[in-house]
C-alpha cells in the first residue's frame, strides 16, 4: 500500500515562491529551503530532485495560483477596462515583491532554457490578451484609430516586466498606477 505524504505540496510550493523571491534562486540555500518547507532533505529530493526542479515546479504553480487570474483580467477582451483592471491586480499582487517569473527570467533566463521558455509563453499570452483588449477598445472608440495596435500591446508587455522591478522600488502603489495611468493617456479618444 503506497504511503501518504506528510507534507501539503500547495504549501511548500507557496512557501517557494516567498523564498526565491527573497533570496533568488543562486541566494536561496538548500537549508533554508529545508527548514521553511518542512521538508526533510531526503523527501525534498525524492520529491523534486534537484532545486533546479523545485523552482519549476515553484513557477508552475506561480503561474497557475497567481498569474492566470490576474491574466483572467485580459481575457473577456473588455477593452481599456480590462487593461486598466489587469494593471490594478498586478500591481496589488507584484508591490514590495517583484513578479516570481520576471526574477526568474532575469536571473536564469539567459541559460536556463526552460525558464526562458516560460517567459517567452507567458509574455506571448500577455501581448495577445493586449491585442484583444485593444481591437475591442477600437471598436467601443475609447482608443485613437490611428495607433498601431500590435505595438502598443508590446509596449504595454514590456510596460509590465518593468513594473515587476519598479513595484520593488516604488514608495508606492500610487507611483505604479500614475505611471499606468501616463502609458494609456496617449491612445485614449
Amino acid at each position: 500500500m503506497p504511503r501518504t505524504s506528510l507534507y501539503n505540496l500547495t504549501d511548500i510550493l507557496s512557501e517557494a515562491e516567498d523564498i526565491f523571491i527573497e533570496h533568488s534562486f543562486n541566494g536561496a540555500v538548500m537549508e533554508e529551503i529545508i527548514a521553511r518547507t518542512e521538508f526533510n532533505r531526503r523527501g525534498f529530493y525524492l520529491e523534486f530532485g534537484s532545486k533546479i526542479k523545485f523552482l519549476y515546479a515553484a513557477l508552475d504553480h506561480y503561474e497557475t495560483q497567481k498569474l492566470n487570474p490576474i491574466l483572467e483580467h485580459l481575457a473577456d477582451h473588455n477593452g481599456l477596462a480590462s487593461i486598466e483592471r489587469f494593471f490594478a491586480a498586478y500591481i496589488e499582487h507584484i508591490f514590495a515583491r517583484g513578479c516570481l517569473l520576471i526574477n526568474m527570467v532575469t536571473e536564469l533566463g539567459s541559460e536556463d532554457q526552460h525558464i526562458k521558455s516560460k517567459g517567452r509563453h507567458y509574455l506571448d499570452r500577455l501581448q495577445l490578451a493586449f491585442i484583444g483588449c485593444l481591437e475591442q477598445a477600437q471598436r467601443q472608440l475609447t482608443v485613437r484609430g490611428d495607433i498601431n495596435i500590435e505595438a502598443v500591446a508590446l509596449q504595454l508587455t514590456s510596460f509590465v516586466q518593468g513594473f515587476a522591478i519598479n513595484s520593488i522600488l516604488a514608495d508606492s502603489k500610487e507611483e505604479l498606477h500614475i505611471a499606468t495611468r501616463a502609458l494609456l493617456q496617449p491612445i485614449m479618444r
